[in-house]
């Protein structure tokens, strides 16, 4: 067993939190000019290009089958719808809008927790998640009136990655993580590359094929490093230091998306959307920490939660 290193993780947690929106950056700036399909192709094939030599130098167990496998494959298939929301919104919102709004995450599995897993979730978390959703709509509400619906996307990414998180945790004993995301490179491949062939000639903007040049080859090639070094990091501080210490340190991606969005697109959030991420911060971070205390003392009062 790994030994807990906290400081180690918790800056395993900040590399995550400053290469994931390094990596949506990218793919704003990729996306006003390569289609897409093109895009979702390439963040994946070089994930699986990347993971695959690891997986065997490493000699990690990476075959599935039975139900490990039928879920990897509706796992990997949110994970292709997830980031292509999560691209196309970006086209439309500013960096720090698009993460933030998409931070609603953790209420909507605390949701999830309590009606359909049946967890145990007290009145003080439920209503932390109802201002947390104030908040987000506030982020949403300035946006919306400026694009329409792609103000909304994040929140379908929200969705989609909270049943992409459940399906994770419900595989994770049977599968090595790197193990697992090499494999969903090389199904996303495999989903992706047939899809294209069926679409090329339909005259779908978004799933059509063009010859990049050889600057956007190179910013191509970043979206997939960076996303694949995004989730190893994740995975990586989760090894040294438990979830409980990592989870509050998540939000440091939305100061940090304000600020690459600042110093690449000039994009800043208004002062409504700005009182929104500032309420969307405190009631995650409260949900976390109090999901935290009642871990700590749900053997003594039970009735904490």
């Amino acid at each position: 067993m790994t030994q807990d290193k906290p400081l180690l993780g918790i800056l395993l947690m900040l590399g995550f939190c400053v290469v994931a929106p390094m990596g949506d950056a990218v793919a704003k700036i990729l996306g006003q000019s390569i289609p897409l399909g093109q895009l979702l192709l390439v963040r994946f094939a070089v994930q699986a290009i990347i993971l695959i030599p690891m997986v065997w130098a490493t000699k990690l167990v990476w075959r599935m089958n039975g139900w490990v496998l039928k879920l990897a494959f509706l796992r990997t298939v949110l994970h292709i719808f997830g980031i292509g929301a999560m691209f196309t919104a970006l086209q439309y919102l500013p960096l720090a809008d698009a993460v933030a709004i998409a931070f609603v995450m953790p209420f909507i599995m605390l949701l999830l927790g309590k009606y359909i897993l049946g967890a145990d979730v007290g009145a003080r978390r439920l209503i932390a998640c109802i201002v947390g959703f104030i908040g987000t709509l506030l982020v949403v509400q300035p946006s919306f009136a400026n694009v329409g619906w792609p103000a909304l996307l994040p929140m379908v990414v929200a969705v989609n990655f909270s049943f992409f998180m459940l399906i994770t945790r419900q595989i994770a004993k049977e599968t090595n993580p790197i193990g697992l995301q090499a494999v969903s490179g090389v199904m996303a491949v495999g989903i992706m590359v047939p899809a294209l062939a069926i679409t090329a000639g339909m005259g779908i903007d978004a799933l059509t094929l063009i010859p990049p040049t050889g600057f956007e080859w190179s910013m191509l090639g970043a979206i997939g490093v960076l996303g694949t070094l995004a989730h190893l990091l994740m995975t990586w501080s989760l090894r040294y230091a438990p979830l409980a210490t990592l989870a509050p340190m998540q939000y440091l991606e939305i100061p940090i998306a304000t600020v690459i969005g600042f110093w690449v697109f000039k994009d800043l959030p208004n002062g409504l959307a700005a009182v929104g991420i500032a309420i969307t911060i405190a009631a995650g971070v409260y949900i976390i920490l109090r999901e935290r205390a009642i871990s700590r003392d749900l053997a003594t009062t039970p009735e904490a939660a």
